[in-house]
C-alpha cells in the first residue's frame, strides 16, 4: 500500500478522449487515466473523433499520430477549426522531428513517444488541465496522505478516510484484511496522525515469538523468572507506554495471554513475569489479523468479550485485486526504490501485472519489482524481467481471448522471427525475404521489443 506522487486529486471529473486505432493502448491509455480520477471517451478514428467532439464536454483529447483514415495531425487541424482552446495531446510510435514540429504548430500541447512514461503523461495531462501537480490528497480534516502511500481508488481512500477520522482518538482499532496488504502501513499512518505521534509505535508480531515467551515479550520478567531469565526485562507494552503498540496476527494468540490481554485493556494493568507487582500502561492498542476473527470466536478459539474490546473499529484493507488502480502506481513507486534510474514498462508488462492475480498483495508486488530492477539493465522493463508466475498471467493465449488482433500481430511476430533466423538475422536479407522494405522490418522489430518481446539477435 505503499504509493506514488502521481495519486493527486482532481478537482471535478474531466472528461478525455483517447483516440487511437489500436486497442492495446487504447485499453492502457484508459485504464491509468481512470484510475487517476479522469472520465475517459475512446474512439479508434480521427473521424469518429470528431463525432464525438461535437458532443461537447471535453476537456482534453490525446490522439495517436498515425492511424487509417486521417492521420492525428489532420485530426488536430480539424479540431482546432472547431475549438481554439481544447488541449490536445499527440503521441506516436514512430517519432519523427516534422511530425512533432507539426504538432506543435497546430496547437497540440506536447508530443510524447510510446512506449509512454506513464508519470510524463499524466505531469502533461494535469498541467494542460491546470490541475496542481504538488498537492497531497486531503483524507479528513487537515489530515494528508504522505508521499510514500498509494490511495487512488475509491476503497483505499475510503479506508484512509476512516483512519484519519479515528486516529486522534484513542479507540482501539481492528484492522483487517489478507496478508500483505498493507495492515502494518496504515498502522504506520494511524499513529502518525495520533496526538501520540511524538511517542514510539512498538509492534509485536504474535504469529512469530513461541507462545512460551510471547508473554514475557509482551509483559517483561524479573531477573530469575525462568530459565535463562538472567536480568529483568521491559515488555513491550512498557516500551509503548505514551505510544502505541500493534498487536500483528492477533487472532494466533493463545487464550491464556487473551485473557491478559483483556485485562490490560480494560484498567492499563499487567504483572511482569515473575512478579507481584501491578504495572500500568497507557499505550494506544492496534490490534491486525488476516483471519476472521468473529468465525473464531463461534469456533471457540478466540474471546468474544475481547474481540468487542478489540473492534472498536474495524478498517478492512481490500486485496490488491479489487484495487486495481493501484497496482502500476505501487510499481513505479518500488521500483523508484530499488534503481537510481526510471524505468518505463512495455505495455504487454502493465497488461500482465494487471491481470496478475497478486495472492500475495502489495508484499508479492514488491518482491516482483525488486526482481524486476535486478534484471532490467536500461529503461524498459520487459515481460522477461517478471516471474515466471506473473509472465503466465499475461501469455498470448489468455491475451488473445480478448484481442484477437493481438493473434494477428502473433502470427506477424512469428513469421519475422523465423525470417531472421532462416537468413542469419540479416535485416537486409530478410526483409527481401518478407517482401518488404528494410525500414518497415526495423519498424516493426522495434515496436516487438516495445511490446516487451524479443525479436532479433542482430544489429546487422
Amino acid at each position: 500500500m505503499t504509493s506514488s506522487k502521481s495519486s493527486l486529486p482532481i478537482p471535478r471529473l474531466v472528461r478525455i478522449l483517447i483516440v487511437d486505432d489500436d486497442a492495446g493502448q487504447r485499453s492502457l491509455l484508459t485504464s491509468f487515466l481512470t484510475g487517476q480520477g479522469f472520465e475517459i471517451v475512446a474512439a479508434v478514428s480521427g473521424e469518429e473523433a470528431l463525432k464525438t467532439l461535437d458532443e461537447g464536454g471535453f476537456g482534453m483529447m490525446i490522439s495517436d499520430v498515425r492511424m487509417p483514415g486521417i492521420s492525428g495531425i489532420e485530426t488536430l487541424k480539424k479540431v482546432r477549426e472547431r475549438n481554439v482552446v481544447l488541449p490536445v495531446l499527440m503521441v506516436t510510435a514512430y517519432p519523427d522531428i516534422r511530425e512533432a514540429v507539426d504538432a506543435m504548430r497546430d496547437g497540440a500541447v506536447n508530443y510524447l513517444q510510446k512506449p509512454i512514461d506513464l508519470d510524463e503523461l499524466l505531469g502533461t495531462v494535469r498541467r494542460a488541465l491546470g490541475i496542481e501537480v504538488a498537492a497531497v490528497p486531503i483524507v479528513g480534516g487537515d489530515k494528508r496522505l504522505p508521499d510514500h502511500i498509494v490511495a487512488n481508488g475509491p476503497r483505499m481512500r475510503a479506508v484512509f478516510r476512516d483512519a484519519a477520522l479515528v486516529a486522534s482518538s484513542d479507540s482501539r482499532i481492528l484492522i483487517t484484511g489478507e496478508s500483505g496488504v498493507g495492515k502494518e502501513v496504515l498502522a504506520d499512518q494511524i499513529h502518525a496522525w495520533s496526538a501520540r505521534s511524538s511517542g514510539p509505535i512498538v509492534k509485536v508480531n504474535c504469529a512469530a515469538i513461541p507462545e512460551a515467551l510471547l508473554e514475557s515479550e509482551l509483559f517483561g520478567h524479573e531477573k530469575g523468572a525462568f530459565t535463562g531469565a538472567h536480568a529483568e526485562r521491559k515488555g513491550r507494552f512498557e516500551g509503548a507506554n505514551d505510544g502505541t503498540i500493534l498487536l500483528d496476527e492477533i487472532a494466533e494468540m493463545s487464550p491464556h495471554l487473551q485473557a491478559k490481554l483483556l485485562r490490560v485493556i480494560q484498567d492499563g494493568q499487567f504483572q511482569r513475569l515473575g512478579s507481584n507487582k501491578e504495572r500500568h500502561t497507557n499505550a494506544r492498542i492496534l490490534a491486525a489479523t488476516n483471519r476472521n476473527l468473529e468465525q473464531e470466536v463461534r469456533n471457540g478459539n478466540f474471546r468474544e468479550d475481547l474481540f468487542y474490546r478489540l473492534n472498536v473499529m474495524e478498517l478492512y484493507i481490500p486485496p490488491l485485486r479489487d484495487r486495481p488502480e493501484d497496482i502500476l502506481p505501487l510499481c513505479t513507486q518500488f521500483l523508484s526504490e530499488f534503481t537510481n534510474r526510471r524505468p518505463r514498462f512495455a505495455p504487454a508488462v502493465i497488461q500482465c501485472i494487471a491481470k496478475y492475480n497478486w495472492p500475495g498483495n502489495v508484499r508479492e508486488l514488491r518482491n516482483a519489482m525488486e526482481r524486476a530492477s535486478l534484471m532490467c539493465h536500461g529503461e524498459l522493463v520487459l515481460l522477461e524481467h517478471l516471474p515466471v508466475r506473473v509472465r503466465q498471467s499475461g501469455s498470448d493465449s489468455a491475451l488473445e481471448e480478448t484481442n484477437p488482433a493481438g493473434r494477428l500481430e502473433d502470427i506477424e511476430r512469428q513469421a519475422i522471427v523465423q525470417a531472421l533466423r532462416e537468413n542469419g538475422f540479416n535485416r537486409t536479407e530478410t526483409a527481401k525475404a518478407l517482401g518488404i522494405s528494410r525500414r518497415a522490418l526495423t519498424y516493426k522489430i522495434q515496436r516487438f521489443r516495445e511490446l516487451g518481446y524479443e525479436v532479433d539477435a542482430s544489429e546487422s
